[in-house]
C-alpha cells in the first residue's frame, strides 16, 4: 500500500476514487442489476490510470475489459461494439502489452519508453484506417447493427488508438479520448429504451476524462525522457 501510495500521485488517486465513486454511484442508481457492466467500468477506469503512468499491467487490464465490454455489446445487439472490441482491441491490448514490456523506459518495467512516429508512418496508418474502416462497415451492416454510422466510426477512432497505443504514442489517449465521445453518443441513445444503459454512458464519461488526463501525463513523460521531434 505504501508503494502504491508513492508510486501515485495525490491527482492520480482523487481522479481514480472519484471516477470509481461516480461510476458505482450511476449504477445503483441506473442498473442495479447487471453487475458484469459495474465490473467493466471498474477494472477499465483502472486501467486508464495504470496507462497515464505507461504501465504495462494496464494493457493487461484493457484486454480484460475488451473481453467484457464485448460481452456487453452483444448484449445489446452493438456487433461493431462487441467485433471492435474482441476482434480488434483485445487482440491489439496483447501486442502493446508485449511491445510495453519489451520496451521499459531505462529499464524501469513501471513505465514504458515513450515513442513518437513518423510523418510516413503516420499517412501509413491513416490509410489502414480507411482499410479497416470499409471493410467493417460492411460487416456491420450484414449483421445489421444498430446505428451504423456512430457504430463504424467508433471502428475508426478505436483501430487509431489500439496502432498507437502498440506504437507507444502519447497520442493514442486522445485517439481513445474521441472514441469515448463516440460510445457515449452510443449508449446514450441505447439509455432510451434501456434507462439501465445511463450507467454505461457514465463510465465512458469518467473514461473520457480519464484518457485526457492520460494524454497530458504521457505528454510530461515524453519530455521528462526527453524524447527529441
Amino acid at each position: 500500500m505504501v508503494k502504491l501510495k508513492r508510486y501515485f500521485s495525490a491527482l492520480d488517486i482523487i481522479l481514480w476514487v472519484s471516477s470509481v465513486i461516480t461510476i458505482i454511484t450511476s449504477f445503483f442508481v441506473f442498473d442495479r442489476g447487471n453487475y458484469l457492466t459495474l465490473s467493466a467500468s471498474l477494472i477499465g477506469v483502472t486501467s486508464l490510470i495504470f496507462c497515464a503512468k505507461g504501465n504495462p499491467f494496464g494493457q493487461f487490464l484493457m484486454i480484460i475489459f475488451s473481453l467484457l465490454y464485448g460481452i456487453i455489446s452483444f448484449n445489446f445487439s452493438y456487433y461493431g461494439e462487441m467485433i471492435t472490441y474482441l476482434g480488434m482491441t483485445m487482440p491489439m491490448a496483447v501486442f502493446a502489452l508485449i511491445s510495453w514490456l519489451k520496451n521499459p523506459y531505462n529499464g524501469n518495467r513501471a513505465e514504458v519508453k515513450v515513442n513518437i512516429i513518423s510523418k510516413k508512418e503516420t499517412i501509413f496508418m491513416l490509410l489502414c484506417s480507411v482499410v479497416v474502416t470499409v471493410i467493417f462497415y460492411y460487416i456491420l451492416d450484414y449483421f445489421n447493427t444498430a446505428y451504423i454510422v456512430p457504430s463504424t466510426i467508433s471502428v475508426t477512432t478505436s483501430f487509431i488508438a489500439v496502432y498507437l497505443t502498440f506504437r507507444r504514442n502519447p497520442y493514442f489517449a486522445l485517439a481513445y479520448a474521441s472514441n469515448d465521445i463516440v460510445l457515449i453518443i452510443l449508449w446514450t441513445l441505447a439509455s432510451i429504451y434501456e434507462i439501465r444503459y445511463v450507467s454505461v454512458v457514465v463510465c465512458f464519461i469518467a473514461f473520457l476524462v480519464n484518457d485526457i488526463y492520460g494524454y497530458i501525463s504521457w505528454e510530461k513523460m515524453k519530455k521528462r525522457q526527453k524524447i527529441k521531434l
